[in-house]
C-alpha cells in the first residue's frame, strides 16, 4: 500500500513537471508572440491610415501568396526534423549529423531553385497580380520566401533543444526591425522628402523613399528583416554541411521523404484554408457588390477585419510552437494519451475566454487597433473569425495523434477536405454574401478539419478528450456572444458595463467548474 501512494504521488509530480515544462516553454513563445504580434499589429492602424482599402489588399493578396509558397518551399521539413530527431535522438545526430543536414539541404536547394525561377519570370507575375509596373515586388518576395524557408530548418532545431529564449530573442528581432522600418520608410523619409516634417533629413530622405514604390516600402521592410537574422543564426549554420549526395544520403533521406510529402500536400491545402480566401474575394467578387467600393476594397475591409483575431492566433501560435516538440517528445510516455487530452481541454477555455473578451468589447477594441472608420463595416465577421481560428487550434490539438504515429496522409486528406470546403464555399457563397460569406467558409473548413481529426483519432488512436465538456463551453460562449450583439445596447457604458460583467461570471464559473482540476495540475 505505502509503495502505490510512492508510485502516484511520484507519478504527479513526474505529470506535475511535464506540464510545467510545457507552460514554460509555451509561456515564452506565447509572450514573445503576443509582445511580437501586439508590435506588428501597430503596423494596422498605420496601414489602414495611410493606405485605403484596396492598396491594402493589396498587401494582403500578396502575403496570401507568400504563404503558400513558403510551404511549398519547406515541404514539410520542420515537422519531419522533429519527428526523426525524436525516434532518433542521440546527441551527435541532433547536432551535427545527417538528420539535421538532409532537412535543411533540401529546403536550401529547393528556395534557390523557385526563387530563381519567380525572379526570372518576375514581369509575368506581377501583370498576373495586377501590379505590371512593379516587377520588383515579386523579386522581393523571392527573396522574403526563400530566406523564411531557409531559416525553418534552424529555428526548428532552437526549439528541439529547448532554446526558447533564443528562439523568442530572435523572432522579436525581426518583427521590431520590420515595424521600425516600416515607420521609416513610410512616415519618416515620406515626411522628410515631401518636406512636412524631419527636414533636417530631407537630403537624404529624397535619395532613399520613392512615392512610387508605395506599399512596396512595406514589403522591402519585411525583407530588410528577414536578412538580418541570418548573421544571428551563426551557430546553426556553421556546422551545417551540405548533404545531398545521391549515393551516400539517399537510404537516410527517403523516410523523411516519405513522412514529408503528405505534410507538404496538406500544408498547401492549409494555406489555401488559411489566406487563400483574400484572392477568391479578389476574384470573384462581383463589381459594385458593395457600393462605391471594388473587390480589392473588400479585400481590404475583410482583411483589416481579420486580423481582429489576433488574440486567438496568438494562442494557436504559441499552442503550435510549444506543443509540437513536447509532443513527439512524450508520445512513447504511457500516460501521454491523458497528458494530451488535458492540455487541449484547457486551450479550449483560454480560447473561449478570448473569444469572449474580444467580442463583447469589438468596438473599442477596433477603434484601437483600425482608426479609420472606411473599415469598421466588416466587423461583425469577427466573432466568425475568432470561432474559426478556435476550430484551428483544436485541429492541432486533435492531430497529434497522426503525427506521433507516422500516419500523416491522413492530414492530407483532411486538409484536402478542408481545402475543397474552402474553394467551393467561397465560390458559392461570395456572389451572394461578400467577405461575410468568406468568414463562413473559413468558419467550415475549421470546423470540419477539426471533426474529421476528432473521429479518425478515436478510431485509430483514442485520446480521451473531454469533448461533451470543450463542445459545452464553445455552445454556451457563442450563444452568450450572439445574445449580447443583437440586443440594441441605448449606451456605451451600460453596454460594456454588462457585456464585461457577464464575462466575468463566465469566468467564475469556469474556475468554480474546473477547481479540482486546477488543484490536480498544481500538485
Amino acid at each position: 500500500m505505502a509503495f502505490f501512494f510512492f508510485y502516484k504521488k511520484t507519478l504527479y509530480q513526474t505529470k506535475s513537471k511535464l506540464y510545467k515544462k510545457f507552460l514554460s516553454q509555451t509561456a515564452i513563445y506565447g509572450l514573445t508572440g503576443i509582445i511580437g504580434r501586439l508590435l506588428n499589429y501597430l503596423l494596422t492602424p498605420f496601414h489602414t491610415d495611410i493606405f485605403l482599402p484596396d492598396e491594402y489588399g493589396g498587401v494582403s493578396v500578396f502575403y496570401a501568396y507568400a504563404a503558400l509558397l513558403n510551404v511549398i518551399y519547406t515541404h514539410g521539413m520542420e515537422t519531419t526534423y522533429f519527428r526523426f530527431i525524436a525516434k532518433n535522438d542521440e546527441e551527435k545526430k541532433l547536432k551535427n549529423g545527417e538528420f539535421y543536414n538532409l532537412p535543411l539541404s533540401s529546403v536550401l536547394f529547393t528556395s534557390l531553385i523557385f526563387s530563381a525561377l519567380m525572379w526570372f519570370f518576375a514581369q509575368p507575375i506581377a501583370t498576373f497580380l495586377e501590379y505590371p509596373d512593379n516587377a520588383q515586388f515579386v523579386k522581393w518576395f523571392a527573396c522574403i520566401i526563400a530566406i523564411d524557408a531557409v531559416v525553418a530548418i534552424p529555428y526548428a532545431r532552437l526549439r528541439a533543444e529547448g532554446k526558447a529564449i533564443k528562439f523568442a530573442s530572435l523572432r522579436m528581432t525581426v518583427i521590431i526591425l520590420t515595424v521600425f522600418l516600416n515607420f521609416f520608410f513610410l512616415y519618416f523619409c515620406k515626411h522628410s522628402a515631401e518636406g512636412t516634417q524631419f527636414l533636417f533629413f530631407q537630403e537624404y530622405a529624397k535619395l532613399i523613399y520613392e512615392p512610387e514604390i508605395g506599399l512596396g516600402y512595406v514589403f522591402l521592410a519585411n525583407l530588410i528583416a528577414n536578412s538580418s537574422v541570418i548573421p544571428l543564426l551563426w551557430k546553426e549554420f556553421k556546422d551545417f554541411h551540405f548533404a545531398f549526395n545521391w549515393k551516400t544520403h539517399w537510404q537516410s533521406f527517403k523516410p523523411m521523404i516519405k513522412y514529408a510529402y503528405p505534410l507538404l500536400f496538406a500544408g498547401i491545402a492549409y494555406s489555401i484554408n488559411e489566406v487563400m480566401d483574400r484572392t477568391l474575394l479578389q476574384k470573384w467578387l462581383p463589381d459594385n457588390f458593395y457600393e462605391g467600393k471594388t473587390p480589392m476594397d473588400a479585400v481590404g475591409i475583410y482583411s483589416a477585419c481579420y486580423k481582429l483575431s489576433i488574440f486567438i492566433t496568438l494562442a494557436v501560435q504559441a499552442f503550435k510552437y510549444g506543443a509540437e516538440p513536447f509532443f513527439f517528445s512524450q508520445a512513447s510516455q504511457k500516460d501521454s494519451p491523458k497528458t494530451f487530452a488535458t492540455i487541449t481541454h484547457f486551450f479550449t477555455i483560454v480560447c473561449v475566454l478570448m473569444m469572449l473578451g474580444v467580442s463583447l468589447n469589438m468596438e473599442w477594441i477596433a477603434n484601437i487597433f483600425i482608426r479609420n472608420k472606411e473599415y469598421h463595416e466588416g466587423l461583425f465577421i469577427v466573432p466568425i473569425l475568432l470561432l474559426a481560428n478556435i476550430c484551428l487550434g483544436l485541429y492541432y490539438n486533435f492531430s497529434v495523434w497522426f503525427k506521433v504515429s507516422d500516419r500523416t496522409h491522413f492530414g492530407l486528406w483532411i486538409s484536402l477536405a478542408g481545402a475543397i470546403i474552402t474553394i467551393s464555399f467561397n465560390f458559392i457563397l461570395i456572389p451572394f454574401y461578400g467577405y461575410f460569406g468568406s468568414a463562413i467558409a473559413t468558419f467550415s473548413c475549421y470546423f470540419v478539419m477539426a471533426s474529421l481529426c476528432y473521429l479518425l483519432g478515436r478510431k485509430y488512436q483514442p485520446i480521451p478528450y473531454p469533448i461533451l465538456k470543450m463542445i459545452l463551453y464553445l455552445i454556451i460562449s457563442t450563444t452568450l456572444i450572439f445574445i449580447c450583439l443583437s440586443i440594441e445596447w441605448t449606451g456605451f457604458w451600460q453596454k460594456h458595463l454588462i457585456q464585461n460583467g457577464l464575462l466575468i461570471l463566465f469566468l467564475v464559473i469556469t474556475v468554480l467548474v474546473e477547481y479540482r482540476t486546477f488543484r490536480k495540475l498544481r500538485k
